[in-house]
């Protein structure tokens, strides 16, 4: 940790960042699986999923953007390389192979929903440390999370 004249204790502000560096190495990952459907979705409603799929991945960006200058802001170290990413997040690994748009639909679906869950319940974790700004970042984050799954679940087949 470096030192900050952040008023909250060490103990919370280590316990928040590696909160936060387990997020944005699972945020990495998510928006590399979003790039992975994107370059690769095919079917007749391409366009539309391709489209779909690059914004999703610029909101994610932007999440582990957040993420990490929160991390910064504690006196933490960001951890994002891609190393890092692949041994420290938490959601499952994409499929390769798949085109179908469908597929990837339902691939994202579950980073997405994966994700989200697990920013909830970062939000109750860091409360609990005693620090509301870091709960309030996983809150704005849960909440830009949980748009993208849903438009992202628009486009799944009934």
């Amino acid at each position: 940790m470096q030192k900050t004249a952040n008023t909250l204790s060490k103990n919370i502000r280590a316990k928040s960042v590696a909160v936060l560096n387990r997020h944005l190495a699972a945020t990495i990952d998510l928006h590399a699986q979003v790039k992975q459907a994107h370059w690769n979705v095919r079917g007749p409603t391409f366009i539309a999923i391709h489209e779909l799929f690059d914004k999703v991945a610029d909101a994610v960006e932007g999440h582990s953007d957040t993420i990490a200058e929160r991390a910064g802001a504690l006196g933490g170290t960001a951890e994002g390389t891609v190393q890092t990413a692949v041994e420290h997040s938490f959601l499952g690994r994409y499929r390769l192979g798949i085109a179908d748009a469908e597929a990837h639909i339902a691939a994202v679906t579950t980073a997405l929903a994966t994700f989200g869950e697990s920013a909830r319940n970062a939000i109750d974790e860091t409360a609990t440390f005693g620090d509301a700004d870091t709960s309030d970042v996983f809150t704005e984050i849960s909440r830009g999370i949980d748009q993208q799954l849903w438009l992202v679940e628009s486009h799944r087949q009934p």
